[in-house]
């Protein structure tokens, strides 16, 4: 009775760059074809090269019967998603003869397909997939020698330019911090202040910020992101 097992490779939005534990999506991949559940990977966030291969799952040695991109496949100008399906899942619906029945208003919208192909080429051309592996170990590097021994630092993860601090009360217990939700919109606008994009998410079970910079980032400008988190992270904790 269950007909798909949806996940990220690498958790967005919710829990801040979470990776998964080693083998968890490889046992996932034999649960769901034991069963013949259909396994979605959700790479909204984190597909598109964002974590040093062109997919995320890739690094976790699975293969997904269904993928979602979207965010990053428009390279941020136009919006524009896809959803990609191994041949097993489209045939049943080229047997039928009746198609696939789907859409919304602006499906296959000329312009935002036009920038996603610039995307994709720009990707291969400018080898943009090696500069993230490069670049994001400089961003761990720097995040973690300026916030290993912040005491409100829990936690420093993430992989390839797709990065997060884990916020806490106590960095023995991982206290969540009180009202986590107004800290974390605290920082959001101290960063901005300082002129610093993040993305901050705070519950009541996890405050994080979450970073996610340009792959034609330089080392400079990791150097600014952390120059420029610190004072915007100060300010709103000590608020």
């Amino acid at each position: 009775t269950v007909a798909a097992f949806i996940a990220e490779p690498i958790v967005g939005a919710s829990l801040g760059a979470v990776t998964a534990a080693t083998g968890y999506f490889t046992r996932i991949r034999e649960i769901c074809d034991t069963y013949e559940v259909l396994l979605i990977a959700d790479e909204v966030m984190c597909g598109t090269g964002r974590t040093g291969t062109f997919f995320a799952h890739q690094q976790e040695g699975f293969l997904p019967d269904i993928v979602t991109l979207a965010k990053g496949l428009g390279g941020g100008y136009l919006p524009l998603a896809a959803t990609i399906a191994r041949q097993k899942i489209i045939e049943p619906f080229e047997q039928a003869g009746h198609g696939f029945s789907h859409g919304h208003t602006y499906v296959g919208h000329a312009s935002s397909c036009a920038v996603g192909v610039a995307v994709l080429e720009t990707i291969e051309s400018e080898q943009l997939l090696g500069a993230v592996h490069r670049q994001g170990a400089h961003l761990e590097a720097a995040l973690t020698q300026a916030f290993t021994h912040h005491p409100n630092i829990g936690d420093i993860r993430g992989r390839g330019l797709f990065r997060a601090l884990e916020i806490v009360s106590d960095k023995n217990s991982k206290t969540v911090p009180k009202e986590a939700p107004l800290l974390a919109k605290r920082i959001r606008e101290n960063a901005m202040k300082q002129g610093l994009m993040c993305y901050p998410s705070g519950s009541v079970d996890n405050c994080h910020i979450l970073l996610a910079p340009p792959f034609i980032l330089a080392d400079q400008h990791i150097d600014q992101m952390v120059d420029r988190l610190k004072p915007a992270l100060e300010e709103a904790l000590n608020a």
